[in-house]
């Protein structure tokens, strides 16, 4: 599912136009890009919660030459599925 599928998705459950629930999910997102941008986690209870965690710098080898190479430290966006998702998922 992309993008689009998912605004056609969310209009037809809500009864909202697809503008309006286009806007709905481009509202959801930056908001929780804000939320992770500062540190914080988002929990949606039954659904999941978005974190951000830190990946200390690193050695790795270039696959082609087998070179090392110094790989930086960064931080990344986690999800960590909750409990009714992962029912729902195993179905």
């Amino acid at each position: 599912m992309n993008k689009a599928e998912l605004i056609e998705a969310m209009a037809s459950e809500t009864g909202l136009t697809k503008a309006d629930a286009g806007r709905a999910l481009d509202a959801f997102i930056g908001a929780t890009s804000k939320a992770l941008k500062k540190g914080d986690k988002l929990t949606l209870v039954g659904f999941g919660t978005f974190s951000v965690n830190k990946r200390p710098a690193r050695t790795g080898r270039n696959p082609k030459t087998g070179k090392a190479i110094k790989i930086a430290a960064k931080k990344v966006a986690k999800f960590k599925a909750g409990t009714a998702l992962a029912k729902t998922v195993n179905k």
